[in-house]
C-alpha cells in the first residue's frame, strides 16, 4: 500500500512538471519565435467628426477591423514579397498599385517591413447610402529595406493617407490609399 502511494505520489510529481515544461513552453516559445513584423498594427479610430450621416457602431467595429487586418496584410505582402497575402482586402487602384509595388521588390531581389506600425484613423466622409467612407490615416512606423537578411535602409517615418473603403460581401474592401503630403 505504502509502495503504491509513493508511485502514485512520484507520478503526480512528473505530471506536475510536465504541465509546468508545457505551460512555459506555450509561453517561451511564441515570444522567441515571434518577431516585431508578427505585432497588430495599433489603430485608433475617430468618427466622432463624419458626415453627412454618423456611423453605427457595429460598421465603426468592421472598418477598424478590416483595416487593420489590411494593414497586416500589406506588410505581410512586403515582407514575404508575394502579393497572396492581400487576402482581397484590397481592390481598384490601392490593390494595382500593391500589386505593381510587390512586384518591383521581387523584380529587384529587395524585400521591405513596416514594423511598429501607429494609426490615427479619422472618418471624415461616410455616404448617405452607406456605401463608401474616406478615412484621413496618419500613420507612424518604422520602415525597412532589405537585400536578404541585411537591412539596407531603416527610417522611421509619419506618413498620411486618404483613404477609401467600401463595403464588400463580409468585410470593408480598401479601394484607395493614397500618400498626400497633409490634410
Amino acid at each position: 500500500m505504502q509502495s503504491a502511494r509513493r508511485d502514485a505520489f512520484h507520478d503526480w510529481q512528473r505530471i506536475q512538471r510536465c504541465l509546468a515544461v508545457l505551460a512555459l513552453a506555450l509561453f517561451v516559445v511564441p515570444c522567441v519565435f515571434s518577431s516585431p513584423a508578427d505585432s497588430a498594427p495599433e489603430v485608433i479610430f475617430n468618427a466622432a467628426n463624419v458626415g453627412p450621416r454618423a456611423i453605427e457602431p457595429l460598421t465603426q467595429r468592421s472598418i477598424l477591423r478590416d483595416y487593420r487586418f489590411g494593414w497586416v496584410n500589406l506588410a505581410q505582402a512586403f515582407e514575404s514579397n508575394s502579393i497572396d497575402a492581400l487576402n482581397g482586402l484590397f481592390a481598384g487602384t490601392a490593390n494595382t498599385w500593391l500589386n505593381d509595388a510587390v512586384n518591383s521588390q521581387i523584380r529587384i531581389g529587395l524585400t521591405s517591413r513596416y514594423l511598429n506600425q501607429h494609426h490615427k484613423l479619422d472618418a471624415v466622409f461616410y455616404a448617405p447610402e452607406g456605401d463608401l467612407i474616406e478615412l484621413h490615416d496618419t500613420a507612424e512606423y518604422d520602415y525597412q529595406i532589405l537585400d536578404g537578411s541585411k537591412t539596407i535602409h531603416s527610417e522611421h517615418t509619419l506618413v498620411h493617407y486618404v483613404v477609401l473603403m467600401t463595403p464588400g460581401a463580409d468585410r470593408w474592401v480598401i479601394r484607395q490609399l493614397q500618400s498626400v503630403p497633409q490634410f
